[in-house]
């Protein structure tokens, strides 16, 4: 799929989901955020709240769309946040910067790591993960964590909420697939 069929379809789903915001609170918000990117199906912005900068995002998937804003009531997506987020989108699609997502063997540098780890979830890596044998509760044990506690990292991260150990924790699963890979290759020679 091209960049701009992705654009197109991202700006029809948005569209479908959110109509029209025209409640006093989303309008308040509507062409302030700031950082605002665009990586294939995914809005993300940060903007100015009554409690701090929220990050807002918007994902548009094969079911529907998941949405989540860091705000005490945007767990689920359904703020005026997000509303105005998209709204801000649909007025001014190219205000939002395109960020194409670095294949894992491009990255050479401490930079590209970093924005490979922002511009992938825990989530996918996870299932990277998985693909390559590997449990997430054995990933989990394997790094000195509570399977538990590595679910509420992966959870938390879709709703815009971040531990500390999120990045760390990104880097060991890479590590963990990049090594699988090796040893994979290594035992087929």
């Amino acid at each position: 799929m091209t960049e701009e069929t992705d654009f197109d379809q991202l700006k029809i789903a948005v569209e479908a989901i959110w109509p029209h915001a025209s409640h006093p609170k989303v309008q308040r918000y509507v062409g302030k955020f700031f950082e605002r990117t665009r990586a294939e199906n995914k809005l993300a912005a940060k903007v100015n709240g009554n409690y701090g900068v929220y990050l807002v995002s918007i994902e548009v998937k094969d079911q529907g769309t998941r949405s989540a804003c860091s705000c005490y009531i945007g767990k689920g997506g359904g703020c005026h946040h997000c509303q105005a987020l998209v709204r801000t989108f649909l007025n001014n699609p190219e205000s939002f910067k395109a960020v194409e997502k670095k294949a894992l063997p491009k990255i050479a540098t401490p930079e590209d790591v970093a924005d490979y780890l922002r511009g992938t979830t825990l989530e996918e890596l996870l299932k990277d993960l998985k693909a390559a044998g590997i449990k997430q509760k054995d990933f989990a044990e394997s790094i000195g964590m509570n399977p538990r506690h590595l679910s509420s990292i992966k959870s938390s991260e879709l709703r815009n909420r971040y531990y500390n150990e999120l990045g760390a924790t990104k880097l060991a699963c890479l590590w963990m697939i990049e090594h699988s890979q090796r040893a994979g290759k290594n035992s087929r020679k």
